[in-house]
């Protein structure tokens, strides 16, 4: 079978698997939603879901009781209020917080029966200290597709109103790295990538910060960005790929987990995968002999869906809601770190 065949054959097959997910997902919704037998609507009680210390911070953000209503999900109360430990619905720990102890686990006053939630969006490799959360936790919060409460970094939607122009490029590649350590795998690619191809790279490492409004705007300008993962782990796909790339406007340059993760989360042609090429002096050349045609169609997914970002923890600890109904009753993760590494 040709190259184009077997091209089309993964795009009918992406698509495919896209559109029975929101059918699914739909679903799922209308019976979260509909009435119960008989039409009357069932007397749903309120989740009050407790963070015992907010991400990354000692100022956590006002919530309104009306916080999750804003995401879709009523009758859920998010809370930081401590004394609330002994009558909240589910207790939720960022394990950040915990490694560092800038929090710690209250044990003693646990309720009988209250589940608590482990929650964290970094990789195995930056997450230290699980072996000492053994028999705790009942239920997880993370990237990973397998999680009991599943949160992506962001997502791919059906797109509504008409298709933004994809902006015009005037630059080849860009990168923007804050952490640059020799030992990754990412700064070893770079390396042997920059000999081939030219890389403008932006962020603390290299002394050319970007302000946070700054990074999607001049990234925009590149026709590739490289999203490389500081690590290689199971699912771990960032804002790197999600914002820095695609909502860019730049084809993402993919060093992550295997090319079959990412397309379970857009097309196969949305993207340009390391593992691909049998070295860099191969994907440099892919990447600067691509025709304007070619280029394009890595765009193709832009006339159906939109880019979604979910990073706003308001917005993740309210999808703990959503699942609360069906997760796992009486479940405790025995070896969070042996699941975590896996």
């Amino acid at each position: 079978m040709s190259n184009t065949g077997r091209g089309s054959i993964r795009r009918l097959r992406a698509w495919g698997s896209l559109a029975v997910g929101a059918l699914l997902s739909a679903l799922w919704l209308l019976r979260l939603l509909g009435p119960a037998p008989g039409g009357a609507p069932a007397p749903q009680p309120t989740v009050t879901i407790l963070i015992w210390h907010w991400p990354f911070t000692d100022q956590p953000p006002e919530l309104q009781g009306d916080t999750c209503a804003h995401y879709g999900m009523t009758h859920c109360l998010l809370s930081t209020n401590q004394s609330l430990l002994a009558s909240a619905s589910v207790v939720v720990f960022h394990h950040r917080e915990l490694q560092t102890q800038r929090a710690r686990l209250p044990l003693a006053q646990r309720p009988s029966g209250q589940p608590w939630v482990w929650a964290s969006m970094e990789s195995p490799s930056h997450t230290h200290g699980l072996h000492r959360l053994r028999g705790i936790f009942n239920w997880v919060l993370s990237y990973r597709s397998d999680s009991d409460i599943f949160v992506p970094y962001g997502r791919l939607e059906p797109r509504s109103g008409p298709v933004p122009p994809l902006p015009p490029k005037s630059r080849l590649a860009a990168w923007v790295v804050s952490n640059f350590q020799e030992r990754q795998r990412r700064a070893q690619v770079y390396r042997q990538l920059a000999r081939h191809l030219q890389v403008d790279v932006f962020g603390r490492a290299s002394g050319r910060p970007l302000c946070t409004d700054c990074l999607v705007p001049t990234v925009a300008r590149y026709h590739f960005y490289l999203s490389f993962e500081n690590s290689q782990h199971r699912d771990y796909i960032t804002e790197k790929f999600w914002r820095n790339a695609l909502l860019a406007g730049a084809v993402p340059v993919v060093l992550g987990p295997p090319r079959a993760t990412y397309e379970a989360f857009v097309p196969p042609d949305a993207f340009v995968h390391v593992d691909d090429f049998g070295s860099a002096r191969e994907l440099a050349a892919f990447l600067t002999g691509m025709n304007e045609s070619r280029y394009r169609g890595f765009f193709a997914w832009r006339e159906r869906l939109r880019v979604r970002l979910l990073t706003d923890w308001r917005e993740r600890f309210c999808a703990i809601c959503a699942r609360y109904p069906h997760l796992p009753r009486g479940q405790v993760y025995e070896d969070l770190e042996g699941w975590f590494q896996a």
